[in-house]
C-alpha cells in the first residue's frame, strides 16, 4: 500500500493535541507484535566506559531486507508507543529492527553513573556504529523522533567525517531544531509541561536513588518549569557556562546540514505544539535532503487511526524499498 504525498487524516483526528497524544497512546500498541517476540537485549560499548542499551529484533526466517535503527524522543524509550508501532510495521515488512535507549532513558539509569546530556553525541554515534554492524553488510536506515530526530540529524552530519558502514538513509520525525524555543513552547503549554515534568522528575529521582552520593536533585524537582530545572541541572552538574551555551551545543543551525551527503528526509507539521515550523524554513538544505511539511500531524503524530500505519511509516517503507531496488544486496 502506497502513501499519499499529503497527510490528510479524518476530520476527527486533525487536532494537534489529538495527533500528539495518539503518538504516545498505549492503545496503538495493542495486539501481537512479532518484533517484540524476536527481540533481545544488547548492551553496547559506546566508548569512554559508557554503556547504552538496545533491543535487537532479527527476522526469524533469517531473510532480512535491511536493518532499521530507531531513536526515541526525550524521556521516551525503546518502548515508547511510536517506536513500538513503527518497529512492528517495519518488522512486518521484512526489516530487522534495533531500538536504542539513550542514556538514563527506559530502565537504564543503572548502566552509567554519569548523567545524560543531550550534547553527548559521541556515545550515541558510537552506539549506532556498533548497532549498524548487525546489518552484516545490508543497508542501514536510521530514524529518530523529536529529540531522537535531532540526534539522527547530528549523526548524519558526523558521518561525513566518520562514515557509518551501509548507512543508506536518515529520517527525522518532528526533530528538535532550536531547544531554547522548544523548551519555552513546552513550558507555555500546561498539558505538555505536566507530561514532561512528571517524566523527568521520575527519571531524576531514580538516578538520585541509585547514586545518592553523587546527586541531589531535591531542589530541582520542586521547580515549576522545564527551563528552570534545566538551568539548575546545567549549572550544577555540567561543564557549560550557562543554559544558553548548553542549548547551542545541540541546536541545528541554518548551515548545519547543508553539506550532508547521506540521503535524509525530515517530516514536520505546521501545527506542531513543540517545534515552531518557521525553524525549518530557515535551514539550508541540499538536494540530498527532503523536507516534508504537513498542515496536520501535531508532534510525532501523523496518525490515520488507532491501529493504522502512520504517514511516515508508509513513507519509510516506500523510501527504503527504493534504496533496496537500486542495490538489493547492499554489499560493500
Amino acid at each position: 500500500m502506497g502513501y499519499n504525498n499529503v497527510f490528510m487524516p479524518p476530520a476527527w483526528l486533525r487536532g494537534m493535541y489529538t495527533q500528539t497524544i495518539l503518538a504516545s497512546s498505549r492503545l496503538r500498541t495493542i495486539g501481537k507484535n512479532p518484533m517484540l517476540d524476536a527481540s533481545h537485549e544488547v548492551i553496547l560499548d559506546a566508548g569512554g566506559g559508557v554503556r547504552l542499551q538496545g533491543f535487537y529484533s532479527p527476522q526469524r526466517s533469517g531473510r532480512t531486507k535491511a536493518l532499521v535503527i530507531l531513536i526515541h524522543g526525550w524521556e521516551g524509550s525503546s518502548s515508547s508507543t511510536y517506536v513500538l508501532h513503527t518497529g512492528r510495521y517495519l518488522y512486518n515488512q521484512g526489516y530487522a529492527v534495533f531500538r536504542l535507549n539513550l542514556r538514563d532513558h527506559g530502565e537504564t539509569h543503572h548502566l552509567n553513573d554519569g548523567l545524560f546530556f543531550i550534547t553527548f553525541l559521541d556515545e550515541v554515534f558510537e552506539a549506532i556504529k556498533k548497532a549498524s554492524a548487525l546489518s552484516q553488510g545490508k543497508a542501514v536506515f536510521l530514524a529518530g523522533f523529536s529529540l531522537g530526530g535531532n540526534f539522527a540529524l547530528r549523526v548524519a552530519r558526523r558521518a561525513q567525517q566518520e562514515p557509518i558502514d551501509c548507512l543508506a538513509h536518515v529520517m527525522a520525525i518532528s526533530p528538535v531544531i532550536d531547544p531554547s524555543k522548544s523548551t519555552a513552547a513546552i513550558d507555555n503549554n500546561r498539558l505538555l509541561k505536566y507530561y514532561f515534568m512528571k517524566k523527568w522528575r521520575r527519571s531524576l529521582n531514580i538516578k538520585q536513588g541509585l547514586y545518592p552520593h553523587l546527586y541531589d536533585f531535591s531542589s530541582m524537582v520542586s521547580m515549576g518549569t522545564i527551563w528552570a530545572i534545566t538551568e539548575a541541572f546545567v549549572n550544577k552538574y555540567s561543564c557549560y557556562k550557562d543554559i544558553h551555551e548548553y542549548f547551542r551545543g545541540y541546536t541545528i543551525s541554518r548551515d548545519f546540514l547543508k553539506d550532508v551527503c547521506t540521503d535524509m528526509t525530515i517530516v514536520v507539521s505546521r501545527d506542531d505544539p513543540v517545534i515552531p515550523i518557521d525553524e525549518f524554513h530557515h535551514l539550508c538544505l541540499n538536494a540530498n535532503t527532503e523536507l516534508v511539511v504537513h498542515d496536520y500531524g501535531g508532534h510525532n503524530g501523523f496518525v490515520y487511526g488507532i491501529s493504522a500505519a502512520t504517514w511516515y511509516e508508509k513513507r519509510m517503507a516506500e523510501l527504503f524499498s527504493k534504496v533496496l531496488e537500486i542495490d538489493p544486496d547492499w554489499k560493500n
